[in-house]
């Protein structure tokens, strides 16, 4: 378990993010049209895992939109940013900003979140996720991970990138 705040205020995730030089967890999210996907979709591609709470926040916003400005000049990597929301939603949010560089996809009906060690748990926000970085390289090695302290900051986007600058 690791303690955040949000608003100066503690809050628990339900464990500890993977760690660094460790395979990463597999996973199954939903997509745009509610199919499945896991860790193997993106088999040989650096992944970005963004996950946020909720995309209809300004924080998780401005991250998605920051990392979908640094994934198109990046080879061979995938941006996935990963939330609660439903697909239809994240979808919209997507096609309103023009963000053609993120994936989006929902944790909604999947373990992702314990598996990750990223939901919140004790908490009013208790099954959102905390505000997390991991980057997973080409054979799925975990090579950098960031869980923001504070939930309504923003990530470290130069230390994200250039770790996984850096991993290959």
């Amino acid at each position: 378990m690791a303690t955040i705040t949000f608003q100066g205020k503690p809050l628990h995730t339900s464990g500890e993010l993977p760690l660094v030089g460790s395979k990463a967890p597999d996973f199954s999210l939903a997509n745009a049209k509610l199919a499945d996907v896991t860790l193997a979709t993106f088999a040989g591609k650096n992944k970005v895992l963004n996950i946020v709470p909720s995309l209809d926040t300004p924080t998780c916003a401005a991250s998605t939109r920051k990392f979908n400005e640094k994934a198109s000049h990046l080879h061979n990597t995938v941006v996935l940013v990963i939330s609660a929301d439903l697909p239809f939603a994240q979808c919209r949010f997507c096609e309103v900003e023009d963000l053609k560089h993120v994936i989006p996809l929902s944790t909604f009906r999947s373990t992702f979140a314990d598996d990750y060690g990223v939901k919140l748990v004790n908490t009013f926000l208790a099954g959102l996720t905390a505000r997390a970085v991991v980057i997973v390289d080409e054979h799925d090695n975990v090579v950098y991970t960031q869980l923001v302290n504070e939930l309504a900051d923003e990530p470290d986007y130069d230390s994200a990138i250039a770790a996984l600058v850096n991993s290959k």
